[in-house]
């Protein structure tokens, strides 16, 4: 009898505790919202102000979050000289920069639970300056080879892209490479092309290289170091 009912009390027991989890149901994962996607002003563009009205298309989230972003703006492309950092619901922003400057731009979105998306894509664009005739020309974009990339040393290819507000100027450019940061060796000059061959290299070497834009009215815009290394 004894062990009828001690058996019953420990069947109780194992009942109760199966039947009452209390175990808190995990939240859903949060993701982050979209990348937004500039508007205006257009990459490459000649703003006839200092005073910009920047825009971009809002960015969406999964789980409905509310959303803000972060501008950046910089005089370098790789935003390593930011000028001006804001944030805010809004999808633009109104800011006052110098006259005569080429400056970058990107956004990103964050939702209110810190989640955050990549920065958008790079912008450039140009405020005008007072009785300026001449605009330099954008800092160049790398094309090949990618950043701290692997190439082989019997065919390497330098490759970049450059533009002007000045539509109408024509651009040239030196090209400087060497295994010293930064290369002082121009291997390239007066160039019309936006590519140079540099065969053949040393093997299992660091090389640094850049380009210098030069418009036909005596502008010149130096460009920042870039680097890979041979196989």
């Amino acid at each position: 009898m004894r062990k009828i009912i001690y058996s019953l009390f420990i069947g109780f027991l194992l009942l109760s505790c199966s039947g009452n989890d209390s175990s808190p149901t995990p939240e859903p994962q949060n993701t982050a919202p979209s990348v937004p996607a500039l508007v205006s002003p257009a990459n490459a563009t000649l703003c006839i102000d200092n005073v910009v009205s920047l825009e971009w298309g809002a960015s969406t989230d999964a789980e409905n979050n509310p959303i803000s972003y972060q501008i950046q703006i910089a005089t370098d492309n790789q935003f390593t000289q930011v000028v001006k950092t804001a944030e805010g619901a809004a999808i633009g922003q109104t800011i006052t920069l110098n006259k005569g400057t080429a400056y970058y731009w990107r956004v990103k979105a964050t939702d209110n639970k810190n989640a955050s998306s990549n920065y958008s894509a790079t912008y450039s664009f140009y405020t005008e300056a007072v009785a300026v005739a001449n605009y330099l020309p954008f800092l160049p974009q790398l094309v090949q080879p990618e950043i701290n990339s692997f190439i082989n040393p019997a065919t390497a290819i330098l490759k970049w892209t450059a533009t002007d507000v000045d539509t109408n100027n024509v651009l040239t450019y030196d090209v400087y490479l060497g295994t010293a940061n930064p290369p002082i060796a121009k291997v390239g000059d007066n160039l019309a092309s936006t590519s140079l061959g540099v065969n053949p290299l040393q093997a299992a070497t660091n090389y640094y290289w850049r380009v210098v834009v030069k418009d036909n009215k005596g502008g010149e815009t130096i460009g920042q170091v870039w680097y890979f290394k041979t196989n």
